[in-house]
């Protein structure tokens, strides 16, 4: 399965929309980097997709055991730093509450841990490469 997401920026700004299908969310600068702050940032979008990814599988995983998950809170960090800045040091905390044993739930938490796809792309060092670039002169 491939998936697209793109972003426009709204003229003259920091400011975009990002889009996958119907599906929209607001990305921004920091207003002390000299955005306007409304939207979430790429290092912020970046831990959001752990975290977001994770939470997902949570649930397809615990579907497929007949587990019902009441709630998931998962907590991601990471220091940037390095040449050039990168991502570091990432670890998230989980918590998840459901109709189960203790033990069940662990189990579910530590499977979802080596399935979850955003994570492992991370951890497998999946390469992002830039595809095709244009320059639009408006002078």
């Amino acid at each position: 399965m491939i998936t697209t997401v793109d972003i426009r920026t709204i003229s003259d700004s920091s400011l975009a929309v990002g889009s996958a299908g119907p599906r929209t969310v607001t990305i921004d600068r920091a207003q002390e980097s000299g955005g306007y702050g409304p939207g979430f940032n790429g290092g912020e979008r970046l831990l959001r997709a752990i975290s977001g990814c994770y939470s997902n599988d949570i649930f397809r995983e615990a579907g497929k055991r007949g587990i019902s998950v009441r709630n998931v809170q998962v907590t991601v960090r990471a220091d940037w730093s390095g040449e050039p800045v990168r991502a570091q040091n990432v670890s998230f905390d989980v918590a998840v509450a459901a109709d189960a044993t203790q033990a069940d739930i662990l189990d579910l938490i530590q499977h979802t841990d080596r399935v979850a796809e955003i994570a492992n792309s991370l951890r497998l060092g999946t390469e992002a490469k830039l595809a095709q670039f244009k320059a639009i002169p408006l002078r």
